[in-house]
């Protein structure tokens, strides 16, 4: 339990549901590319480093930064499928409603069962989700965005800041699947894209 709460404080550290400025964005990119490429940290072996080709982004775009509605509801504890046979449980806590040039969308955010028992987790929401720059652009298996549950009904989500699951740099890890409620049928151009030379 203790190793994996350290691997989900690194993949969250670089993560929140604050508006930010391009610049920070920025800032942010180049700590993760740091943190990922010192392998001290663990997240990829010598030997992966050699094959690494660096992370890769779409350009900031302050439309993705989605201000929308956060509406509670929690549903039932679930096994969450991932990429081994590891499955961890969620549960629904709520939804989040917002409009992207015009049209609208929801998604589903959750909350890991087993975090919510750690104080500096207890208010964290994730929200994995699927696009249609999925496998195209952006890693198969779906990306991250990590929020904190609102004080009311508005929530703000930043696209920009959307991130890979360590899954999509080695193949030692065990990734959330984002489930079938969470593929949106529009092409999120912000964010995290497949990493170089993957």
């Amino acid at each position: 339990m203790k190793s994996f709460l350290l691997l989900f404080a690194v993949l969250t550290m670089f993560s929140t549901n604050a508006q930010k400025s391009e610049e920070e964005i920025l800032t942010e990119r180049a700590e993760k590319e740091a943190h990922i490429r010192d392998t001290t940290h663990g997240i990829l072996r010598p030997i992966e480093l050699e094959e690494f080709g660096g992370l890769n982004y779409f350009d900031f775009d302050s439309t993705f930064q989605v201000e929308g509605v956060f509406t509670k509801d929690k549903g039932k504890v679930f096994k969450m499928p991932t990429s081994t046979t590891r499955e961890p449980k969620y549960r629904r806590y709520g939804y989040f409603d917002f409009k992207l040039n015009g049209k609208e969308y929801k998604l589903e955010v959750y909350q890991n069962m087993a975090l919510k028992k750690e104080k500096e987790f207890r208010d964290h929401l994730f929200i994995p989700f699927r696009d249609k720059t999925s496998t195209i652009e952006t890693y198969g298996g779906g990306r991250y965005i990590d929020a904190h549950i609102p004080k009311g009904k508005s929530l703000l989500i930043d696209f920009n800041e959307a991130y890979n699951p360590y899954c999509a740099y080695s193949h030692r890890f065990s990734c959330p699947i984002p489930p079938e409620a969470n593929t949106l049928k529009v092409a999120i151009k912000a964010g995290e894209k497949t990493p170089v030379g993957h």
